[in-house]
């Protein structure tokens, strides 16, 4: 059993006292996530102290195992040790019991009453998520007494399939830090641990009819600096799971109900399995282990009986290992470039009578060869397989169960299809993205931005589905990708609290989530993290800031707020807030450049400060209108946002920049009067990987009646090379002085990428933020 981490004091996080006193304090239902149904009744309290018995079946190993957990976790939030006994009734007693009659096996029902509390599922499984709801309702009072009031629970899991993913082939992690992480998991009824164990960068598991998979592919001579910089550091890197170590996990989180489902990323992301060896790829070499990040040329040749007996013979071991139902056979982001000058692979095109047509290439086709080679295996021997969304190109394998990662389009064609689907789409659910927009005071990430409150919104089943097909939406699943993640703690940090916020999409029907009232149970749920000793991000406990322009009265409005109404004071000259700085007690309507700088002070600590500068243009505050549409994945705030006196970062996603894709960016402002102008400049943002790319011209146009335009201004820009670097870009149009109403400004998206890129004739994104007008 996990042994706690013992309290040794008060805890004090953020304003969230616990007790050290020995006074009687009373338990919250309010948990997360929330209960279906959490109903009132009628009696005295039951108080928890010293003499307490848990009791459960006899004879059943697994309700003696809930028992144990349930003694821990008691002696964590109260100091004291609590009896296990075999047994069915007793008064002053915790019962465990089944006999919970539901269709749902991990449902079940907590009762409290004055002579007791009772347990009861249909599992033993659900017997553990009882027992998890009565732990988070819980205060943390060492050494005193707690006091249930009367309560009935009736509780069951929206979702079969609760999941959380974790990639120990970029970076690997140690045995106890992936049983924390299941610990984790468990504090948040999360039932699939979809392990992530073989990279281009790194293969972790032992295979013993390949031992140079570990003894080479777990192995890196070196690993690039930052986000392929170019530079190295120059030293060794490598780990790997023995089979034994991982049967000591699989079971280890079989204790705690989660299943285990171990992926094995194929065809692609095999370069370090190529390295040990290399006549499995398609130019036998020589490889190494990939040093840098992203996703190799280099992937398994699908034109070679002897990939197909490699991965007959993996699979094998790893369903030896792994007792799960489903393999995660990955068949993701395979390049198909060795594929299409390979000889054996092309016979093996021949052979199989694959052509291309107007949906999928010969070669996507040869990929859906490979994974229904794997499923076919996998199926004959009593297993299913999952795959990311790229399975379904070039036909699904009959019985695969579709990971939905590109957002919820692969996801929604294999509902369609009648096939079963775990939503993890990157834009809800990716937690290697940044989780605030102040990227530069964050460990750093992948890129992206995936607040809170923006996990807690996603709903899993689209309404583009029929009731019917909405069925085949068995679960849903948060990813952690570890390219920059090099530690636990860092880990720890990109989930909590994401992951309280992923349980209750996960968990709670959709009707019954509500962000205010979730955010007013998280600090509950944070006394848990404090006392387990997990790393988490404070963000929820910082000021939120909400920026509104108003074209009426010319300002920019500012809204703050905190989680829990903590007092809040600011400044406006970027000056660092004290307590004698002045006190937020409504909207503030700014009319000029400045720096918000804002924090909450609480009695035992001070928030993180939030700090915006304000930079005013003879555009800033005015209306504005689109005359091409603005993206719909990234619209945000909408074309607002280009006048808003705010500038955005590095990182498109934090909604300071609006996107454009398959039209240009056309805009029409309003100067509200006769203005005087003699330049105007926009913002771009660019990331080429992400196929977002910079302007290919500028252009100015004004008017006095708004309907009647002239071209002032034209700039062309020519197409960017490979060598190009992404960032933040400004282009500037100046021109002699006008005096005008309306300005017209255009910015011409890249609308076939490049040859060099692997998006080559496709549209590219334009992001676009400030239009400064002066």
């Amino acid at each position: 059993m996990k042994q706690f981490l013992k309290l040794t004091g008060c805890l004090a996080i953020m304003g969230i006292a616990t007790s050290c006193q020995s006074v009687q304090q009373e338990a919250n239902y309010q948990i997360i996530p929330l209960p279906q149904e959490i109903v009132t009744t009628q009696g005295d309290p039951f108080v928890l102290k010293s003499g307490v018995k848990i009791l459960y079946p006899e004879g059943n190993e697994k309700m003696q195992n809930n028992a144990e957990f349930l003694a821990d976790y008691l002696k964590a939030s109260t100091g004291k040790d609590f009896a296990i006994e075999a047994g069915t009734k007793g008064q002053n007693a915790i019962v465990l019991s089944l006999g919970l009659e539901s269709e749902n096996l991990e449902a079940y029902q907590l009762k409290v009453a004055s002579d007791g509390i009772t347990i009861t599922a249909p599992t033993e499984a659900g017997v553990f998520y009882g027992i998890q709801s009565l732990r988070k309702s819980l205060p943390i009072v060492i050494e005193g007494d707690i006091s249930l009031p009367a309560v009935e629970i009736n509780d069951y899991p929206r979702f079969s399939y609760r999941g959380a993913h974790f990639d120990v082939g970029r970076h690997f992690f140690t045995v106890d830090e992936v049983k924390t992480y299941i610990d984790m998991m468990t504090l948040h009824n999360m039932n699939r641990l979809h392990w992530h164990l073989t990279e281009d960068q790194g293969w972790r598991l032992e295979i013993k009819k390949y031992p140079e998979l570990t003894e080479i592919g777990s192995k890196r001579s070196e690993t690039v600096i930052g986000r392929n910089s170019g530079e190295y550091d120059g030293k060794p890197y490598g780990g790997f799971y023995t089979q034994e170590q991982v049967k000591d996990i699989v079971a280890y989180a079989a204790d705690r109900y989660i299943t285990v489902i171990p992926e094995i990323d194929l065809p692609g992301h095999m370069q370090a399995a190529l390295a040990a060896y290399p006549e499995l790829g398609c130019t036998g070499g020589p490889y190494e282990v990939w040093k840098i990040w992203g996703v190799s040329d280099n992937v398994l040749c699908a034109g070679n009986d002897k990939t197909l007996q490699f991965i007959d013979d993996v699979l094998t071991e790893v369903m030896e290992i792994f007792p799960s139902e489903y393999i995660h056979v990955g068949g993701d982001e395979c390049p198909k470039t060795q594929w299409e000058k390979c000889p054996k692979c092309q016979a093996r095109i021949k052979a199989l009578g694959l052509h291309s047509d107007a949906s999928h290439s010969k070669e996507e086709r040869l990929q859906s060869f490979v994974i229904n080679h794997a499923e076919k295996f996998l199926n004959d021997h009593g297993r299913q397989i999952i795959g990311w969304d790229e399975i379904l190109e070039g036909g699904l394998a009959p019985n695969a169960t579709v990971m939905s990662w590109r957002g919820e389009a692969g996801g929604i064609e294999a509902a369609k299809q009648k096939h079963d689907v775990i939503m993890t789409p990157n834009t809800y659910l990716y937690f290697d993205y940044y989780q605030t927009k102040d990227v530069e005071n964050e460990p750093l990430g992948i890129g992206g931005y995936v607040p809170i409150d923006k996990v807690y919104s996603y709903e899993p089943t689209p309404s583009s589905l029929t009731p019917e097909e909405q069925k085949h939406i068995i679960g849903v699943q948060a990813n952690l990708w570890t390219e920059y993640i090099s530690t636990f703690s860092h880990a720890q940090y990109m989930v909590l609290p994401r992951w309280a916020a992923l349980s209750e999409v996960q968990w709670t029907m959709s009707d019954k989530k509500n962000f205010s009232n979730f955010l007013s149970r998280l600090p509950q749920l944070i006394e848990w993290y404090e006392i387990e000793g997990y790393n988490y991000a404070k963000h929820v406990f910082d000021v939120t800031a909400e920026f509104t322009p108003n074209p009426t009265d010319g300002t920019l409005d500012i809204t703050l707020t905190t989680i829990d109404n903590a007092p809040i004071h600011y400044t406006l000259d970027g000056t660092e807030p004290t307590a004698t700085s002045p006190l937020y007690e409504g909207m503030l309507k700014i009319k000029e450049n400045g720096t918000l700088t804002a924090v909450a002070i609480r009695p035992t600590a001070k928030s993180r400060k939030i700090s915006e500068k304000i930079d005013f243009s003879k555009s800033s505050m005015k209306s504005i209108i689109a005359n091409q549409p603005v993206n719909k994945q990234y619209e945000f705030k909408g074309v607002a946002t280009l006048v808003d006196g705010l500038k955005g970062n590095g990182n498109y996603k934090t909604g300071r920049w609006i996107a454009f894709n398959k039209n240009d960016m056309d805009v029409t402002m309003n100067l509200q009067q006769p203005t005087e102008i003699s330049s105007v400049a926009i913002s771009t943002c660019v990331e080429k990987g992400d196929w977002v790319f910079d302007a290919r011209g500028l252009s100015v146009e004004v008017s006095e009646d708004g309907k009647n335009f002239r071209k002032i201004a034209f700039e062309e820009y020519p197409a960017m090379k490979e060598t190009d670097k992404n960032g933040v870009f400004e282009h500037k149009l100046d021109f002699t002085p006008i005096k005008v109403q309306y300005v017209k400004v255009i910015a011409l998206s890249e609308k076939q990428i490049p040859e060099w890129h692997v998006g080559k004739g496709n549209t590219g994104f334009l992001f676009v933020d400030e239009i400064t007008i002066n």
